[in-house]
């Protein structure tokens, strides 16, 4: 891989007289090796390098195919490239792994051990408009993330996410559970070669919640959400996490009462006499923000917070619990749907919110990002469980599974955008480093 950089940028390292001799060469050459002796603190230079800047990825990465095909360069810059708007390709590669290799899937989106008839909803790859985007390479993945933690902190679809990981990564290695608590939604992983950590927060509303009815009027909870108040089960928890994903958004459709101050401010769909009913947005927007503010207001926190966007549900022919399901068996094009109605209104609020947390925590030194897996997810109806996350012979109450996704399938593309951004972080920090170099010596070059 060769990276693209200006070619007054190039070290003289050629054996040139004139060159040699010239004193501003030399602090050059110094402070790049003092550069990349400072960033070698935060990544190994082996990983960073090899890596980031010149990373050569198999055109197949499975480790059991017997021909070996000449290797692909992937072309790496930092210019700008939106790779969160694409399609989805054909991908005859894939998966790279299988429900009988990765124990980590949950039983509901076992789709292949309960006997799902089609595999070509296995055989997609993203595919960005005007780049590339690699496929999730697990060695150097675990590279770069050596001696760091990663938070998954939201609900069962953040959970999905973090067992998809676990499943790309059982190529190289399996994690053991360093859990602190027999909870299921609140479990650690440490991953001892790499010294890195996994690690779920179970928080459906990512404030403070609290179910004051087990049926409610749908048979779904009756929620009472606190919109003001920090959920301290992971606000207290992520002060030492290199990396923290938040996502929420499905469990905001169930009956809930909201309140400020201790005191009911309106609900959505509770049937309680003199109590305003609101639309779900009001309780989303209000959540968001207050989640961004515990975020931005903890004095400790250093790492780098990623907002997973809303994952839509494509139930089809009825509602979740009026018979919708989701047969469809290959991805939409991206002309065939739009986001619209409560997707769009659920997006739009997460991306206006981010927005303004990320300014506000800018000034006091937060790192928020955008994991904008929306349009991708939106185009694939075909990847959700359907009837097949159970037995058709068990007596069951589950519904069609509309929401989380198989395992392998699409969701197992969100550790493709997460390494393509954790490489483009640590191109970022070179640069800023660099900058903060040459500036302190009279220089303002950028790195390109």
């Amino acid at each position: 891989m060769k990276l693209h950089h200006d070619q007054s940028m190039e070290l003289p390292f050629a054996k040139n007289p004139t060159l040699q001799r010239t004193p501003k060469i030399v602090l050059l050459i110094t402070l790049t090796l003092i550069l990349l002796a400072i960033i070698s603190l935060h990544y190994p230079l082996s990983g960073l390098i090899n890596s980031i800047f010149i990373s050569k990825v198999p055109s197949s990465p499975s480790s059991s195919s017997s021909v070996q095909e000449p290797e692909k360069e992937i072309i790496i810059s930092s210019e700008k490239c939106d790779i969160f708007s694409g399609e989805w390709v054909p991908n005859p590669e894939g998966p790279y792994y299988t429900n009988t290799t990765c124990w980590a899937i949950h039983e509901h989106q076992n789709c292949m051990k309960y006997g799902r008839p089609d595999t070509d909803f296995l055989k997609w790859r993203w595919q960005p408009d005007g780049c590339e985007l690699p496929i999730f390479n697990p060695a150097q993945f675990l590279e770069i993330v050596r001696g760091k933690s990663l938070a998954f902190v939201g609900d069962s679809v953040a959970r999905n996410q973090m067992q998809s990981m676990i499943c790309l990564l059982s190529r190289i290695e399996y994690p053991i559970d360093v859990s602190y608590t027999p909870n299921e939604n609140f479990k650690r992983w440490r991953y001892k070669t790499y010294n890195f950590t996994l690690a779920t927060f179970w928080t459906p509303h990512l404030v403070k919640s609290k179910e004051a009815d087990t049926n409610g009027p749908t048979n779904t909870g009756l929620f009472n959400l606190y919109l003001d108040e920090f959920d301290e089960e992971w606000t207290t928890q992520i002060d030492d996490f290199d990396y923290v994903i938040i996502s929420a958004g499905h469990w905001f459709y169930r009956p809930m009462v909201y309140y400020e101050n201790n005191t009911i401010v309106g609900c959505k769909y509770c049937q309680y006499d003199n109590v305003t009913d609101m639309p779900m947005y009001f309780g989303y927007r209000k959540a968001l923000k207050t989640a961004f503010r515990a975020i931005n207001s903890l004095n400790n926190y250093k790492g780098i917070t990623l907002l997973r966007t809303f994952s839509p549900s494509h139930f089809e022919n009825g509602l979740w619990n009026q018979g919708g399901n989701c047969v469809r068996t290959r991805p939409f094009r991206s002309n065939e749907t739009s986001l619209e109605g409560e997707n769009w209104e659920l997006y739009m609020i997460q991306i206006e919110e981010f927005k303004i947390a990320e300014k506000q925590g800018r000034s006091g030194g937060k790192k928020l990002r955008l994991l904008d897996t929306t349009q991708a997810m939106l185009l694939r109806p075909d990847g959700h469980p359907s009837r097949y996350g159970h037995w058709p012979h068990e007596n069951v109450t589950l519904y069609n599974d509309c929401v989380h996704w198989c395992l392998p399938g699409p969701i197992d593309a969100w550790s493709d955008f997460l390494l393509e951004m954790l490489k483009m972080e640590g191109i970022r920090s070179f640069e800023e480093e660099k900058n903060k170099i040459y500036a302190s010596s009279g220089k303002n070059m950028r790195f390109r």
